[in-house]
């Protein structure tokens, strides 16, 4: 059984809720990307730890090239 098809208010009403949630995500894609590439500065410039703990071990980095 399938329901009728939405009319008038209704078919007005979904599409500018999916007009809305379009904006809402381009919005938060936006921030995500900036968070993105923003803390991807911040790590370059961040001293990265050499040491690498596995197993109760420690294993340098620098050895393993």
């Amino acid at each position: 059984m399938t329901s009728p098809k939405p009319r008038g208010r209704r078919r007005v009403e979904r599409w500018l809720v999916g007009i809305a949630m379009a904006i809402v995500a381009f919005i938060l894609e936006k921030a995500v990307v900036r968070a993105v590439r923003r803390d991807g500065r911040e790590a370059e410039l961040e001293a990265a730890p050499t040491t690498l703990t596995s197993r109760g071990g420690e294993v340098d980095l620098d050895d393993l090239d």
